[in-house]
Parts: C-alpha cells; sequence; structure tokens
C-alpha cells in the first residue's frame, strides 16, 4: 500500500460527474508554494485541468501565500503546469475531445517521497436525474444502516 498526505479532496467531483479513469500528474511549483501545500493550504474544489498545445495545466487552484514567503510568494489562483508523459496527454487530449470528456482533479497530496501530485479524473457529467437517483441510493442505505443497527 501506498502511503501518501491528502493535502485536498474534490468530493464534489464524485458527485458531479461519473469518473471514468484517474491518472497521477506532478506540479512544476515554487519553494513557497511548496511549503504552504504542506501546511495544508491548498484547495482544487473550484480547478479543472485543460490541454493547450500539447501540455496539460490546472487552472483555478488555490494555494494561499505562505506567511514567511514575502517577496517569493506567488499570485494564489495562477496556472499551474501539470507534469505527464506525452502519450498519455495525448490520450487524454483524444478522449475528451472525441467523446466529451471534461478533466477535473479530485485529490491534491503528497506521495511518499516527499512530491506534491494531483489525480486527475476523466470525467463526464451527469444530469440531474442521475444525481437525484445517487442521492436516493446513499439516503436508502443510510436508512438501512440505521434500521440494522437499532435491531441489534
Amino acid at each position: 500500500m501506498e502511503y501518501y498526505k491528502l493535502i485536498s479532496n474534490n468530493k464534489k467531483a464524485r458527485f458531479e460527474y461519473f469518473i471514468k479513469s484517474t491518472v497521477e500528474a506532478g506540479i512544476v511549483l515554487t519553494g513557497t508554494e511548496v511549503k504552504a501545500i504542506r501546511m495544508g493550504r491548498a484547495s482544487i474544489s473550484e480547478s479543472y485541468a485543460e490541454i493547450k498545445d500539447g501540455e496539460m495545466f490546472i487552472n483555478g487552484m488555490n494555494i494561499s501565500p505562505y506567511s514567511k514567503g514575502n517577496i517569493y510568494n506567488q499570485e494564489p489562483l495562477r496556472t499551474r503546469k501539470l507534469l505527464l508523459h506525452k502519450k498519455e496527454i495525448e490520450k487524454l487530449f483524444r478522449m475528451v475531445q472525441q467523446k466529451s470528456f471534461t478533466l477535473v482533479p479530485t485529490k491534491l497530496y503528497i506521495n511518499n517521497q516527499g512530491r506534491v501530485k494531483v489525480e486527475i479524473a476523466l470525467a463526464q457529467g451527469k444530469k440531474i436525474h442521475d444525481k437525484r437517483h445517487v442521492m436516493a441510493e446513499k439516503d436508502s442505505k443510510r436508512r438501512i444502516e440505521r434500521a440494522l443497527s437499532e435491531k441489534y
């Protein structure tokens, strides 16, 4: 089992999208950004990934300025480059173009080697009735669990 420290989790992505597959990517960061992430001061809830000119970028990822970083701090919402193999990027690009998928960050974490990684999901948007169905399933499971726990 691989050890990692979870920094930010995008729970909304699992509710809003059907997740087809995921890929792990590195991020190009500055030193103060890495320190802020280690302190847990990052959020991917409003972010998305896109492919431009054969490279992948993440937009809307918020990394709060490091308190002791002074002039070395970067803009919190700047566009950051993701590190993936060219073949992986091409494969994702084909899927996004052909089948109307979107690229959504689901996790931001530090792996066991101390590297900051982001998990990018190839996702397809849910319709309103799909969301209702998922909520109804969760509610029924909760009721069953509650009834079983009361019974015993």
